[in-house]
C-alpha cells in the first residue's frame, strides 16, 4: 500500500515547516493536552521510572511547546528542541529550568554521545528522512543509551479514521509497527514495542471503540480492556523503548 500524503522536501521547505508548526503549537499544545498526549507521556514517565536514576541528561526531539519539559526535568537535566522557534521563545520564559534549543534537528549540533534518554513524540512522521532521523538521534546518545520514542499507527489512521490531508508546511509519512522496528534495529537493541490509545472514527471499530459505549466495561474492569487493546495493536500510537547498540 502505498503513502497517502508523502511530501519530498521540494514540497514543504524548512521556512514553510517552522511557520507551521509555530501556528499548530500556539493553536493547540500551549493551551491543551489531548488524550494521545497524555498516555504517551504516562509510558515514557513509566519508563524513565524504571530506569531508577534521577540525575539523567535528557533530550527531547520535538518537543513542540515544551509541555513535557517539567516532568522530565524530574529524572534529570533536559535539553529540548524543535522547529517552532517562537513557541520555543515562549517555553523559555515558563520553564527556565529547561534548555530549549530551536531550530533544525537535522543540522543542529547537540553534541555526541552527550544523553542518557532522547524523548521524541510524535516527530519521525514528519522528518523527510526518516532513516538519516534516526541514525542522528543514535550519535546523540551515550552507548546503552535508551531512545523513547513515539509515532503514529499507519494501520489504524489509515484503516480505522479518516485524517484530514496534511497542510502546506506539514510532512506526513506514518509507518506500519514492523516499518518501525526496521527503521530502528539498525542502531538500536528493540526493548518494547506496543500501541497505546485505541481510537477509530470510522466502520464497526469506531463502536468497538466508543468511549461512551465502553463506560460499563470500564466500570467493571477499569483500563484493562483498554490495554488490551493497546497490546493488540489496535492503539493511534506506536510506543518504542530502545537502548543504543553498543
Amino acid at each position: 500500500m502505498s503513502t497517502p500524503y508523502n511530501f519530498s522536501q521540494g514540497d514543504a521547505p524548512l521556512e514553510l515547516q517552522t511557520s507551521f508548526w509555530n501556528k499548530w503549537n500556539a493553536d493547540y499544545r500551549e493551551h491543551d493536552m489531548s488524550a494521545v498526549s497524555a498516555r504517551q507521556a504516562e509510558v515514557i514517565l513509566g519508563w524513565l521510572e524504571n530506569i531508577g536514576q534521577k540525575n539523567l541528561d535528557i533530550l527531547d526531539v520535538g518537543c513542540g511547546s515544551g509541555w513535557f519539559a517539567p516532568e522530565l526535568g524530574r529524572y534529570g537535566v533536559v535539553t529540548a528542541t524543535d522547529l517552532s522557534d517562537e513557541v520555543l521563545n515562549r517555553a523559555a520564559i515558563r520553564w527556565p529550568q529547561a534548555k530549549f534549543v530551536a531550530g533544525d534537528f537535522m543540522a543542529l549540533d547537540l553534541g555526541a554521545s552527550a544523553f542518557d534518554v532522547i524523548v521524541s513524540l510524535e516527530v519521525l512522521s514528519h522528518v523527510f528522512d526518516q532513516k538519516a532521523f534516526i541514525r542522528k538521534l543514535s550519535t546523540h546518545l551515550r552507548p546503552g543509551g535508551y531512545l523513547m520514542l513515539a509515532t503514529q499507527n499507519r494501520h489504524v489512521l489509515e484503516k480505522y479514521n479518516a485524517i484530514p490531508p496534511p497542510a502546506p508546511g506539514q510532512l506526513r509519512r506514518w509507518v506500519y509497527k514492523q516499518e518501525l522496528a526496521d527503521l530502528l534495529e539498525p542502531e538500536f537493541e528493540p526493548l518494547e514495542l506496543f500501541t497505546v490509545s485505541p481510537i477509530a472514527r470510522v466502520g464497526v471499530m469506531r463502536l468497538v471503540n466508543s468511549w461512551k459505549l465502553n463506560a460499563p466495561i470500564r466500570a467493571v474492569f477499569g483500563n484493562r480492556v483498554e490495554r488490551m487493546k493497546e497490546r493488540a495493536g489496535l492503539g493511534w500510537t506506536l510506543m518504542a523503548l530502545s537502548k543504543k547498540r553498543a
